[in-house]
């Protein structure tokens, strides 16, 4: 267990540090085997795709990459009642909040005879990338496939990794079917957002890819984002990570509770407490100590507490100080009045505030999306939502009389940078309307 960090005891140098997230893997070797898979995928397509599939994930796919879609609809048979109940109350809630965020398009004169407008379309081919790995997650499958249902997203593609009998989990698949996903397919890591980015002659491309993933596929999702053949992606993100902004009112068993929750997902999840009590972060400390072993995945879990920090700050208003140079991925807040804390906090992917608002309520379903900005982006990027899944664009429409207003405005600044045929295009159109210039 980590010791406690007296915050005013720190330099600059090594509160900098105290802060810093978990070092990524190794970056040159990561980047050279994931550019390798990108154009193995771009030249040989889907033969690369079931190659790689083979490879690691152990999966032959005699019948090819895309699930048929009868299996899709069939996966509820093979859920419980509570696991179906569950399900679908996280669908109709997240479906609730992302239905609240339709945009509204706007149309109005700025001058008379001069229309402008803001309209939004959906996306039209959007990739839902879906992790593997020991638990399947159609919580991911929800947030990323009831966002392009609501905003009308024509084809939204779905890849996840098959187990070794070439299977999808059933919740998964029930997930995507309440979303209407019927294109779903066998593929993970490195090659699927390959296939996504750059289309096979299974696989269409996308326009957009989603999801979160392991260093291969945050690598790999950063490399088609930067080539103008690939695809764009959501974010950019690292490992998942909890900050619980607390004081000594909290209960130190559930701020122990939620670092564990965040500490579960992985070795190199990044657990964080502040608080102004240093009583009181012992009695967290202690909390994680008696919750850790009784945990299914206690073994991941304890790697990722080894990476915590427990600091201790000299009142709320620094704490609230270092929680915003932190900008959590989750932050979460423990205090007397969390209201009124949670108005002062400028930079995190999610908020949750107060002691009955788990990471895990977001996580699955009150509502809000759980695809958040990761290693520190929570500073200038944005949670999910579904504005993700449309684009805006504008339209104008003038008339002669709203051109003559103006006209002369356009030519004297075209002018004064010294673009002579926007000029040009103003003042011929201007001479048309006096009737100067015949048609």
């Amino acid at each position: 267990m980590p010791q406690a960090i007296i915050w005013n005891d720190l330099s600059k140098p090594m509160q900098t540090a105290v802060l810093a997230r978990p070092a990524l893997a190794n970056s040159a070797l990561l980047k050279d085997t994931v550019s390798k898979i990108l154009l193995r995928v771009q030249t040989t397509g889907d033969q690369a795709v079931l190659d790689y599939t083979r490879e690691f994930d152990r999966a032959e796919l005699k019948d090819g990459l895309r699930l048929p879609v009868a299996l899709i609809a069939q996966a509820k048979a093979a859920l419980s009642i509570d696991v179906i109940s569950a399900i679908d109350l996280a669908y109709q809630n997240i479906k609730t909040f992302h239905e609240a965020q339709i945009p509204r398009d706007i149309s109005i004169e700025t001058q008379p005879g001069v229309l402008c407008e803001q309209r939004h379309v959906a996306l039209e081919t959007v990739g839902l990338y879906i992790p593997g790995g020991s638990a399947p997650l159609p919580s991911t499958v929800l947030m990323l496939g009831v966002s392009a249902q609501v905003a009308g997203c024509e084809l939204p593609i779905l890849c996840t990794p098959p187990s070794p009998q070439g299977k999808i989990a059933p919740e998964i698949l029930y997930a995507a079917h309440k979303c209407g996903i019927e294109h779903i397919y066998l593929c993970g890591g490195a090659q699927a957002i390959g296939a996504m980015a750059y289309g096979t002659s299974t696989i269409p491309k996308a326009d957009k890819i989603f999801g979160p993933g392991n260093s291969f596929v945050t690598e790999a999702k950063q490399q088609v984002s930067k080539d103008v053949a690939g695809a764009a992606i959501d974010m950019p993100a690292g490992p998942s990570e909890v900050l619980v902004l607390a004081d000594k009112y909290a209960n130190p068993s559930f701020v122990a509770s939620d670092l564990l929750s965040q500490a579960e997902h992985g070795p190199d999840s990044q657990a964080v407490v502040i608080a102004d009590d240093a009583d009181f972060i012992k009695q967290v400390q202690q909390q994680v100590l008696l919750q850790l072993p009784k945990l299914s995945r206690h073994s991941i879990a304890e790697k990722s507490i080894a990476n915590s920090r427990f600091i201790v700050t000299d009142s709320l208003a620094q704490s609230i100080e270092v929680t915003n140079q932190y900008a959590a991925e989750h932050l979460i807040i423990q205090t007397q009045n969390a209201s009124e804390v949670a108005v002062k906090v400028k930079h995190a992917g999610s908020i949750f505030v107060g002691e009955f608002s788990p990471e895990s309520a977001g996580d699955y379903a009150s509502g809000t999306n759980h695809v958040l900005p990761t290693y520190g982006y929570a500073r200038n990027y944005s949670s999910l939502g579904l504005l993700d899944f449309m684009r805006r664009f504008t339209v104008q429409t003038i008339s002669r009389s709203g051109l003559n207003i103006i006209g002369k405005a356009i030519i004297d600044l075209a002018n004064a940078e010294g673009l002579d045929a926007h000029a040009n295009a103003v003042a011929l159109r201007l001479n048309i309307s006096k009737g100067n210039v015949s048609d």
